[in-house]
């Protein structure tokens, strides 16, 4: 069953800027994911680090891997849903930016 996708962009107290998103991330919504991201780094500057708090979602295919890949010289964190720190380490995308694991429950409370 599909899981509609939310985002939200935030400023966190250190200065970083959070990109949020919940549910399933693929082709057919990955450019909102883009629009999210384009955002955060205008918001962010030239200088702010940009987080992107995947933990809420549960699936991703290859269209995600390439969005991130394209700002990842301006990502410095991606947390991601336990369950797919593989898919991120397989693509590669761990050699470019920090992929940090949720904790197991994180994703439940939102």
């Amino acid at each position: 069953m599909f899981t509609e996708l939310s985002l939200d962009i935030a400023r966190r107290p250190d200065g970083a800027v959070t990109v949020t998103a919940a549910g399933e991330i693929d082709l057919s919504n990955v450019d909102a994911l883009k629009q999210a991201l384009a955002a955060a780094v205008e918001s962010a500057g030239s200088d702010a680090r940009i987080v992107v708090d995947l933990a809420a979602v549960e699936y991703v295919d290859s269209a995600v891997i390439s969005a991130l890949s394209a700002c990842a010289e301006r990502i410095d964190t991606v947390i991601v849903n336990p369950l797919l720190v593989t898919v991120f380490t397989i693509s590669g995308l761990s050699e470019l930016v920090t992929v940090e694991s949720a904790p197991a429950d994180a994703g439940q409370s939102r």
